[in-house]
């Protein structure tokens, strides 16, 4: 066993905020949460920063340099996961923009690859599309779209190492469909999607647990319409992930959102691509040349085209502009996402029995340190 003492910073823990505190830890996990000061191993000094749970990114489509569609090998993901890893973020899912169902076959393959390997991070997988609607295609590629058939239903609903995440417009799919796939344990979530309000409650009701990117490539809420967000903002269970970039989506709106439902039931994402963790100032995406500028990633034609987002940006953006608690935002950042996920008994919280995964954030909260299973990564 070894300890780690904090001091001189808050410590944000599953039984509350403590002022420094010394954790024993054993073969990557939490035995013990002390709040008194005490002999340790390794003393941290937070110089009034804080210490939350590691970030859990239930959406990353790039980082480090890498868009996963076009590195669909445990050495993309490794990149990818270490493009952001300096950002707060210990478990994500790379995410696979709409493709091919051979394309789909490789990165479920991969991810199993990568978690078998150890890659540092790497939970699961989100295949994002391409059983999505074409009016709400965002930058999807539309000739990548198809019908939900029997071998792709086979396919995402093998067992699997990591978790896998599914995005798709219930529209386009029966509610059997939907209950074979959950009844599988794929985890499904609506977006890209022109739903009614009626179509998308049915498909909660049949097995869907989540809406992807709330707000942003779906059906809106109007008085007489609810759409696919009067539906998300009616229900009191499902996990809403939001892009909080300033860009996305208004400010007000999300805190219109926070006030409408349980704020335990809103995940923080980031969309991002690969400038996250690389200088860089543009990418291509299914041959299209995607522009980085001013934080924001864009099409030729201005659409959005995911996010220059980090976890720890999405984080402060929580705190400073939606006006968020330390607590509520790193619950948003990490305890959310794994209960989503089903991954509250590992991860997601610091508390004993959980894998020992933290970031250290400044007193302005700018990162400065990433632990996953007790070790620095970043």
């Amino acid at each position: 066993m070894s300890t780690i003492r904090f001091a001189n910073g808050r410590v944000v823990t599953a039984a509350g905020t403590l002022e420094g505190a010394t954790f024993t830890l054993a073969e990557g996990r939490i035995v013990s949460i002390d709040a008194a000061a005490g002999p340790a191993d390794q003393e941290i000094d937070l110089a009034g920063g804080i210490v939350v749970p590691g970030f859990i990114d239930v959406q990353v489509n790039g980082g480090g340099g890498v868009l996963f569609n076009d590195a669909l090998t445990p050495e993309g993901i490794d990149a990818i996961g270490r493009g952001h890893a300096p950002y707060g973020t210990t478990g994500f899912l790379p995410t696979l923009i709409s493709d091919l169902p051979e394309a789909i076959a490789r990165a479920l393959d991969a991810t199993d690859e990568a978690i078998e390997a150890g890659v540092p991070g790497c939970i699961g997988v989100h295949i994002e599309g391409p059983i999505i609607n074409t009016a709400r295609k965002g930058i999807h590629d539309p000739a990548k779209f198809r019908r939900l058939d029997d071998a792709l239903i086979e396919l995402l609903s093998r067992p699997r190492k990591g978790k896998v995440l599914l995005t798709l417009a219930p529209e386009m799919v029966s509610l059997e469909d939907i209950r074979r796939l959950a009844a599988a344990g794929v985890i499904l979530s609506v977006g890209h999607s022109d739903a009614d309000y009626d179509t998308v409650a049915a498909a909660f009701a049949a097995g869907m647990t989540g809406v992807t990117h709330l707000y942003n490539a779906m059906s809106p809420l109007k008085h007489r319409e609810p759409g696919v967000v009067g539906a998300a903002l009616d229900d009191q269970s499902v996990f809403c992930g939001i892009i909080a970039d300033g860009f996305h989506v208004h400010d007000a709106a999300l805190r219109v959102a926070m006030r409408s439902r349980p704020l335990d039931r809103f995940v923080l994402v980031t969309d991002a691509m690969p400038c996250v963790g690389a200088n860089v100032d543009s990418f291509e995406l299914h041959g299209r040349t995607i522009r980085v500028e001013n934080g924001c990633c864009l099409g030729a034609d201005g659409t959005l085209a995911g996010s220059a987002l980090d976890m720890t940006g999405a984080f402060r953006h929580a705190v400073t502009r939606l006006g968020l608690s330390i607590e509520d935002a790193a619950a948003m950042a990490a305890t959310s996402p794994a209960a989503f996920l089903g991954l509250s008994h590992d991860c997601g919280a610091l508390a004993p029995g959980l894998r020992a995964d933290w970031v250290c954030l400044t007193q302005d909260l700018q990162p400065a340190g990433t632990w996953i299973a007790g070790a620095p990564i970043a």
